[in-house]
């Protein structure tokens, strides 16, 4: 009999990679998502798309009952660090109080269906403030966010623990540092850097790009090595556990915009404009991926290089970027 696999959240930038790839595995796909669409058409297959919101208990316990899911993921929630200061009670709602409801809901659906697996993904902002003495960070690192979208993903990291041990729920939670990949949106250092470099070249740019402090280092795994990681923790992982999802490497973000620069032909002049300098917390911040290695045998397979000549290259061939 096929598996079947419900992924909140389907519709987002992970969400999609990780339906190609279960249906590559011959997993039966369904998807939650905020808009109304019967099917999410990829390359490996199609998603049945059922519109919720995780606004209640149960109303997520009948869509359990509808979909019949042996693997549950859970990626909606509000992933904007900058959004969640300004929405503050927001964040919390999408974040730690919607996780509740699934967390209830699934409690429940496991009396019926008692192989179902959970899978719970936070982020590297849970641990927030880290010392250089505590590089690379492991899960057992301490958890101090600094900012109210970490503290949401941090909550739901300890929540999973106590539902596993007060209700024995087959749940585990992942913390996936920087991942990139094609179609990310923009914000995020690597869209950004490729957006200007093709633009650039398309003429709709003069030959500049402006830069800030180009110093700090930043761990960065393909999008492609994050969900093939969070389909082996959810179908091998121990149960109430945290794995983070890493490279295990930093890199600079100088050596990312190098790269960019490399694909091109243009002579483009970087202008270092120091009023862009922000007050940096940490120059190097990067994880342990030493668990996930050990007791999954997954590691990342997907050079920086080629990601992200892969971003450039799907940004070059978009018809009306601006």
């Amino acid at each position: 009999m096929k598996m079947k696999a419900l992924i909140t959240g389907v519709r987002g930038f992970v969400g999609k990679y990780l339906a190609d790839h279960l249906l590559l595995q011959g997993i039966e796909v369904w998807g939650t998502s905020r808009e109304e669409s019967p099917l999410l058409c990829l390359e490996n297959g199609n998603v049945k798309i059922i519109k919720n919101d995780l606004d209640s208990e149960e109303e997520i316990l009948n869509l359990l009952q509808t979909v019949t899911p042996d693997y549950i993921f859970h990626l909606a929630g509000q992933s904007n660090v900058k959004k969640s200061w300004e929405d503050k009670e927001g964040t919390f709602y999408a974040n730690v109080n919607k996780t509740i409801f699934l967390l209830d809901a699934c409690v429940r659906y496991q009396q019926e269906n008692p192989q179902m697996r959970l899978l719970t993904v936070g982020s590297s902002e849970e641990y927030g403030r880290v010392e250089p003495h505590e590089l690379p960070i492991k899960e057992s690192t301490p958890l101090r966010p600094m900012s109210p979208y970490g503290a949401t993903k941090a909550a739901v990291s300890m929540l999973i623990q106590q539902y596993h041990k007060a209700h024995e729920l087959n749940v585990i939670h992942a913390r996936p540092f920087n991942h990139i990949g094609p179609g990310q949106t923009e914000g995020f250092v690597t869209t950004d850097f490729a957006k200007q470099v093709v633009l650039i070249e398309k003429g709709q740019l003069a030959p500049t790009i402006n830069v800030g402090d180009l110093s700090s280092e930043r761990d960065f795994t393909d999008v492609k090595d994050i969900v093939s990681a969070y389909s082996s923790i959810l179908l091998k992982g121990e149960l109430g556990e945290i794995y983070n999802v890493c490279s295990g490497k930093s890199v600079s973000i100088n050596n990312i915009l190098n790269y960019f620069l490399s694909f091109s032909h243009e002579d483009i002049i970087i202008n270092v404009d120091k009023t862009r300098f922000r007050p940096i917390e940490f120059k190097k911040y990067y994880g342990s991926s030493e668990k996930i290695k050990s007791e999954l045998d997954w590691q990342s397979v997907h050079p920086i290089e080629d990601s992200l000549y892969e971003i450039y290259l799907y940004l070059k061939e978009q018809p009306n970027i601006n």
